[in-house]
């Protein structure tokens, strides 16, 4: 079974979600770009790795986009030497995959994961400690790790830029 690992990069930390063939999430977290790095060394053979990639619509950027940039081609690099597949993903074939509109935004992407997994529970079904629920600890960036790896997941054959 193939597991797949999706990677939000920032330009200082990424969030990250690691699923099993039922698209449950098995690992994740927000991590330092460095620590992040270092867990790649454990991607093996077989494992898919996707990564969001950077799309230029025409406005300026600042310096984080480019460190966001030299993040990714370090995670690239390092999937490539463990010989598993990597897959370069901009966002808006995630929003339009969960939301169905260019204009969706990660509050709606996040309302589709909930709707789609966790329909009718409460707290984003995030559950409680007691009762975790399928998105138990999910916060901030990793949301969109997720929705990126499910992606992925729907579109096995779909490689969309490869490393």
């Amino acid at each position: 079974m193939t597991r797949i690992l999706a990677i939000d990069p920032g330009n200082t930390q990424s969030g990250w979600v690691l699923i099993d063939g039922d698209l449950r999430p098995v690992e994740f977290g927000k991590s330092p770009n460095d620590a992040l790095l270092r867990r790649l060394r454990l991607v093996t053979e077989g494992d898919r790795v996707v990564i969001e990639m950077v799309a230029s619509y025409g406005m300026p950027v600042g310096a984080e986009v480019f460190d966001t940039c030299v993040w990714i081609g370090r995670y690239v690099q390092e999937v490539t030497t463990r010989e598993a597949d990597v897959e370069l993903v901009k966002r808006q074939p995630v929003k339009l995959h969960h939301c169905h509109s260019p204009k969706a935004n990660d509050a709606s992407v996040k309302r589709a994961l909930v709707d789609r997994f966790a329909y009718g529970q409460p707290n984003y079904g995030k559950g409680t400690t007691a009762a975790p629920g399928w998105f138990h600890g999910f916060k901030a960036d990793i949301w969109q790790a997720y929705a990126l790896a499910v992606y992925a997941a729907d579109n096995p054959h779909q490689q969309q830029q490869g490393a």
